[in-house]
């Protein structure tokens, strides 16, 4: 049955409420390990009071960064699904078991016999798991064999990609989402289509004839024919409706394109998962031999191990993991996030399995004092609606993260409040503006169809850093983003050392400003984090 790769936009939406809020603080620190700060839980639980959340799992924990005492909970210890906050807790494992500088590296080899310009044996294209890998860096690894002076392979291209086992999904990832490119298989040998690096997925660009009637044009990015283009769009008078929409056939790479796109619109654009990114990875490195003259005689293989003492051709070293943390984090890639567990699996367990990884994120979540047994991680990303973790779990994390040597890398690459660049605030850059948490909330957020979340860091208005963490399960609202909003604007307006002077009230179901709501905003689906929307709009 054909799955459906839906655009979704969605708008980023704003509730600039703790301007409004009567913070009744009294002056004094809080006196007790879990002793409420003055004047916090009413300001919270007006604010969680919204009638979209009747009916709802919430749990919300708010605590002291320095000392780990709780100022706020409710809830704290159910276990909730997580979504994308479930990312907290591969990365800060990724950071502390492969470490800051960890690179992956993908390798070409040659085993055989060497004669001229001909080489009696296979070539073989090896991954270790890097998901930044661009069609441009497997065309330099061609060239590089081509100046070596290979012009021929009497054997076969072979595709390693042994490093990890052959389960491609997560347990319980959704069958709908199987061709969206935020679901895209998993494999260490594979390639991404912008720098984004939306791994194992091809980006698709539909552009309009030049006369209504006309076949629209579509082109795959990367270049290649392991993809079949199924092109049904067809081009409408200028002003016309505009809509696209891209199949792909579970276990095929036959992708339908159809729907209408008016006369000089802009291009529409798609990204769309591969089936099996090994094979795809193996026809993109296959054809840059190509284009580099260089000529494999008995075609591709995948799935073979390079044999011990193999030659090595060319090789291409990641970005370090530090590095590789900002787009994983800030644009929540799942593909990344599922990479990192089987790599952790593999360095530290000898297993590249989401089982052997897993378990290691497991035993590391011990050594900082959390309790495992009390939380189930079926996957990296989140998407696995079998991930519950409570948000007491979420902020003695969010704590013990800060005494680690990684930290500061760490803590920078998560999204920031109303940093507009795309690459600083993620899938926070167009929420909290206007309100004292812009520019300074850190944190990880969550979504799926009824879970949300948001968990991080802010300062409050003493320059007192808080841990805090909201997720909520099962709500029927189209969105309750901005209720997360409003606690992450409130906690940054707090202040212990005298009451905030109000500039008006606000009621806990709208808020008094003229931004907007879940109740406002235009039709569309608003469970997905907003950076896998492609194109990102919030």
């Amino acid at each position: 049955m054909p799955t459906t790769y839906r655009r979704f936009r969605h708008r980023a939406l704003l509730w600039a409420v703790a301007a409004s809020l009567a913070l009744t603080a009294t002056s004094g620190a809080p006196a007790g390990a879990d002793t409420p700060a003055p004047g916090l839980s009413q300001t919270l639980d007006q604010i969680l009071s919204d009638t979209r959340l009747n009916g709802a799992q919430v749990g919300v924990v708010v605590s002291d960064a320095e000392t780990g005492q709780t100022l706020y909970q409710r809830n704290g210890g159910g276990r909730l699904v997580p979504a994308s906050s479930t990312k907290l807790l591969t990365s800060t494992a990724a950071m502390a078991l492969l470490g800051p500088d960890y690179r992956f590296s993908t390798d070409v080899l040659a085993d055989g016999s060497r004669h001229g310009s001909v080489f009696q044996g296979d070539v073989y294209l090896r991954g270790t798991g890097d998901p930044t890998m661009l069609a441009e860096d497997y065309d330099r690894l061609a060239a590089t064999v081509a100046a070596a002076g290979i012009r021929r392979f009497t054997g076969r291209l072979v595709a390693d990609d042994t490093r990890f086992d052959s389960s491609r999904l997560g347990a319980s990832w959704a069958a709908d989402d199987e061709s969206a490119y935020y679901s895209s298989q998993i494999s260490p040998l594979t390639v991404a289509p912008d720098t984004d690096y939306d791994a194992g997925t091809v980006l698709l660009s539909v552009t309009p004839g030049s006369a209504p009637g006309e076949a629209a044009a579509v082109k795959v990015t990367p270049s290649n024919d392991y993809v079949r283009i199924d092109n049904r769009a067809t081009t409408v008078a200028a002003g016309g409706s505009r809509a696209i929409t891209v199949d792909r056939m579970h276990g095929s790479n036959t992708i339908v394109v159809s729907g209408k796109i008016p006369v000089g619109s802009t291009p529409a654009t798609s990204w769309t998962s591969v089936w099996e990114p090994t094979g795809y990875t193996a026809a993109v490195f296959a054809d840059a031999l190509a284009a580099h003259g260089v000529k494999v005689t008995r075609g591709t293989v995948l799935g073979k191990a390079v044999p011990q003492g193999a030659t090595t051709l060319a090789s291409h070293p990641s970005m370090p993991l530090k590095d590789l943390l900002t787009p994983f984090l800030k644009l929540s890639n799942n593909n990344h996030a599922e990479v990192l567990v089987k790599t952790i699996g593999y360095e530290v367990k000898g297993s590249g399995t989401w089982s052997a990884g897993l378990s290691a994120i497991a035993d590391h979540l011990r050594t900082l004092g959390l309790d495992p047994a009390a939380l189930r991680q079926m996957d990296g990303s989140g998407l696995s609606r079998m991930d519950v973790v409570s948000t007491e779990q979420f902020t003695g994390l969010l704590v013990a993260a800060r005494h680690q040597p990684w930290f500061q890398e760490w803590y920078d690459a998560l999204p920031i409040a109303c940093a507009s660049d795309r690459m600083t605030g993620g899938t926070l850059r167009s929420r909290m503006c206007g309100t004292a948490a812009a520019g300074n909330l850190h944190g990880k957020t969550g979504s799926l169809t009824g879970v949300s979340g948001l968990s991080g860091y802010v300062t409050d208005a003493d320059g007192r850093k808080l841990v805090f963490s909201f997720v909520s399960n099962n709500y029927v609202a189209s969105s309750v983003k901005n209720i997360e909003d409003a606690v992450g604007a409130a906690l940054a307006a707090y202040s212990v050392k005298g009451a905030q002077q109000p500039q008006g009230t606000a009621r806990s179901d709208r808020p008094t400003t003229d931004a907007p709501t879940a109740r406002d905003e235009q039709p569309g689906r608003t469970d997905l984090e907003c950076s896998w929307t492609k194109p990102a709009s919030c």
